[in-house]
């Protein structure tokens, strides 16, 4: 089974070699990477320079933003299966790609997830939230339920048929898409019991408390166009689910 892997840069220069060398150094025998600058003027493309023999496709160029760039990316795919890796975080070892693989081939799932963890800037083996998900049953969406997004699969067909991100949510871009495959149109998911990326802390939805309470609105939004019953009770429901992910450390 081919994977494709979109990683979207924007001035990444910080922890960028971290990240792709995760990437390049999977087990598994047919990764497809592909890495979208924003036009970055750090020293991100001299980075990614250096594993130019081992990315698939580059492309640098002024976008609209995180999703817009992904959605170019996983146009520009052609694996089986299309997942993304932020380019501060990083797969925790060399066969996350493989076992990806084959929970796809064992499941005939359309798509799949797993657990996360996010860890300090500096020092990744300090967790400091872990967020260990659980099988999809339809209606957890309206419990407060979702997937981290960062461990989020789908086969590249889906997006074709279902849809690309929005660019009109903001930072719930991927909540909305995960709702709109999984809930609305009832594709076929599958739960990997394993840790599936370290995620840096830190991220544009929780940068400030504007932030988040814009985040909380477009989260509405999300739920309300893809036939969440209750919203706003899904939507106080939501942040509430993450309270043990702290208690579990």
């Amino acid at each position: 089974m081919k994977i494709s892997i979109v990683t979207v840069t924007y001035n990444a220069e910080r922890f960028l070699a971290n990240c792709i060398e995760s990437v390049v150094s999977q087990r598994h025998p047919n990764i497809e990477y592909i890495i979208i600058d924003g036009a970055s003027t750090d020293s991100t493309l001299q980075i990614i320079s250096r594993f130019n023999d081992q990315i698939a496709k580059i492309v640098t160029e002024k976008d609209k933003g995180m999703y817009d760039a992904l959605n170019k990316g996983i146009k520009m795919a052609t694996g089986d299966v299309v997942g993304l890796l932020n380019s501060d975080d990083f797969f925790p070892n060399n066969d996350v790609v493989g076992k990806i693989a084959q929970a796809f081939e064992g499941s005939n799932a359309d798509i799949l997830y797993g657990d996360l963890w996010y860890v300090d800037q500096t020092d990744t083996n300090k967790a400091l939230r872990k967020w260990k998900s659980k099988p999809y049953q339809h209606g957890m969406f309206q419990r407060g339920w979702m997937p981290a997004h960062p461990t989020f699969y789908a086969k590249r067909e889906l997006f074709e048929l279902y849809g690309y991100y929005r660019l009109d949510m903001g930072s719930a871009a991927d909540y909305e898409l995960m709702i709109r495959f999984m809930h609305k149109n009832k594709l076929k998911s599958v739960y990997l019991p394993e840790l599936m990326v370290k995620m840096r802390a830190g991220g544009m939805s929780n940068s400030s408390v504007e932030a988040r309470m814009k985040a909380n609105r477009a989260d509405l939004e999300a739920m309300k166009m893809n036939g969440i019953k209750y919203p706003k009770l899904a939507a106080f429901l939501k942040p509430l689910r993450k309270i043990p992910q702290f208690l579990k450390l």
